[in-house]
């Protein structure tokens, strides 16, 4: 019989006005993978902070129980002394510090009052050698990919030691090279005896490395899964635990709408790096989008999708702009202005929404109406009544879970988030819409509501630009892809020729070989 490391028992916390556990339970054996998954606002996260020591003793019901000794953490340090470490979804890297650095902050080498940085850096590079990250541990953070970045945050959580390593949505920002990497990285550790827990959203990285899965929904345990079985658990039976009924289709039918007239059109479209500008992000791109249409992009990390699109949104990126951006056939001369791109009835969901889509301190009420400030003043001050009925009228519509408008931002789940940046640019009443990773980090279930969405949005007549890092998600909703690579298109297909094999093959023939 497995040795139990750790169990949870009865966990139940409350915030003001919400159950966020309710009676949890959780069982992990020593050296497995544990999935854990549910819906966006499931408890997951707030279950690993309650295990990590952020939720302090006291502040819920329940015991934690782990090396069979009962744990008090009243904080993040006294759960990492016992090695458990979290590595949360947002990387907390100091962008300006090397990775050395970064990898001992707070945990320094040496005396009180004298860092020893050879220690410090000679240790680095023995955790780094062991992630299999081939950089010098003097090199700063800002000077390397996401993917690497993941990848210093596991050799951190080394240096401490780590015996229970749990990980948050570890794969979301990566494209799906970095990603199989980075499984394949916890299967290695896993044979070295490393036990782990794995949150994400991506139900074939769970079919891939979990062990045993268990399922929150609405803050109670449903069931634990063991994948061990003479079959892999199929996602369509993790996503039955988790929406409470079967899913038979992942993405909804869109309706026969006839697709109209090109609404955008952006011809031999370059744009240069605003740090490097003689590298060019964006080289000679052509595309159009037409009214009615929902247009897909695809491209592996660094192609150049998000500098493309933030360059169309009021030149929001980049410097040394060429090519021509028309609308409705017309050439639009935009400034460097995101208001003047409002004014053209072009919208941008940031694929950032934490960053630098919404206000997290602020409510969904004055979230919804930032892009549109306008419609809801009498000359300088704000009608406040408008601004809550505009609220509550986005609300109702794209069915967000909150108790009320007046709530903040920064307590919604990831999907519910993610609404109230698509109301904000849908109350801006655009025509043009550029989706950059409209559904990253959100659940299976909140995801159909924003494909819902999305043909809504196509339906109404608006012309949707939708880009992902999913294969599966652009083929599905696509009525026509482009492909990039190296800042270029290289590729343009309708959907009923687009498959994961032919995009690839496009991007491989293009150069860059994956």
């Amino acid at each position: 019989m497995a040795n139990i490391l750790l169990e949870m028992k009865s966990i139940t916390k409350t915030f003001p006005g919400v159950k966020a556990l309710d009676n949890v339970n959780l069982q992990v054996e020593e050296g497995e993978i544990h999935a854990l998954v549910g819906e966006n606002g499931a408890g997951k996260s707030t279950l690993m902070k309650v295990l990590s020591g952020i939720h302090a003793y006291g502040s819920y019901e329940g015991d934690i129980i782990y090396n069979g000794q009962v744990c008090k953490f009243s904080n993040i340090k006294d759960s990492e002394k016992l090695g458990i470490v979290i590595i949360h979804q947002e990387l907390a890297l100091v962008p300006e510090m090397t990775i050395g650095e970064n990898m001992y902050l707070g945990n320094e080498r040496g005396k009180k009052f004298a860092i020893d940085w050879n220690t410090t850096y000679a240790e680095a590079d023995k955790y780094l050698k062991m992630v299999g990250l081939a950089e010098s541990s003097k090199v700063q953070i800002k000077d390397i990919g996401t993917g690497k970045q993941q990848l210093v945050e596991i050799a951190k959580a080394l240096a401490k030691q780590a015996k229970l390593l749990i990980l948050d949505e570890p794969t979301s920002s990566l494209n799906e090279e970095d990603s199989r990497a980075l499984l394949d990285l916890m299967l290695e550790f896993k044979k070295q005896g490393m036990t782990m827990i794995i949150i994400t959203h991506k139900l074939n990285e769970v079919a891939y490395v979990a062990d045993r899965i268990t399922v929150i929904r609405d803050g109670t345990t449903i069931e634990t899964l063991d994948n061990h079985g003479p079959e892999p658990i199929s996602e369509a039976r993790i996503i039955k635990g988790m929406v409470g009924r079967e899913m038979t289709n992942r993405f909804p039918a869109r309706e026969n709408v006839p697709i109209g007239d090109i609404n955008l059109e952006v011809d031999d479209w370059t744009v240069h790096h605003p740090l490097y500008p003689e590298r060019k992000v964006v080289d000679g791109v052509s595309i159009n989008v037409r009214k009615g249409e929902v247009v897909g992009i695809y491209g592996l990390m660094g192609a150049g999708r998000t500098e493309l699109a933030m360059s169309i949104f009021g030149k929001s990126y980049g410097t040394g702009f060429s090519g021509t951006l028309k609308i409705d056939g017309k050439e639009v001369k935009m400034k460097k202005s995101v208001s003047e791109a409002i004014k053209h009835k072009i919208a941008y969901v940031t694929e950032d929404r934490k960053g630098n889509g919404l206000v997290l301190p602020q409510s969904i009420k004055v979230n919804t109406s930032l892009a549109n400030l306008n419609s809801i003043s009498n000359g300088m001050v704000i009608d406040q009544d408008k601004e809550y009925a505009v609220a509550e009228e986005y609300r109702q519509k794209l069915r967000t879970k909150t108790p009320s408008v007046e709530q903040l931002v920064g307590n919604l789940s990831g999907g519910n988030q993610q609404k109230v940046l698509l109301a904000k640019w849908m109350f801006a009443e655009p025509d043009i819409l550029i989706l950059d990773e409209p559904t990253r980090g959100i659940d299976v279930g909140a995801k159909y509501e924003i494909y819902c969405i999305i043909n809504d949005l196509a339906a109404a007549g608006k012309s949707v630009i939708m880009i992902s890092s999913e294969l599966p998600e652009v083929i599905g909703m696509s009525d026509r892809i482009y492909v990039m690579n190296e800042g270029k298109m290289v590729s343009e297909m309708p959907a009923s020729e687009a498959t994961q094999e032919n995009i690839m093959a496009a991007i491989l023939k293009s150069g860059r070989g994956a």
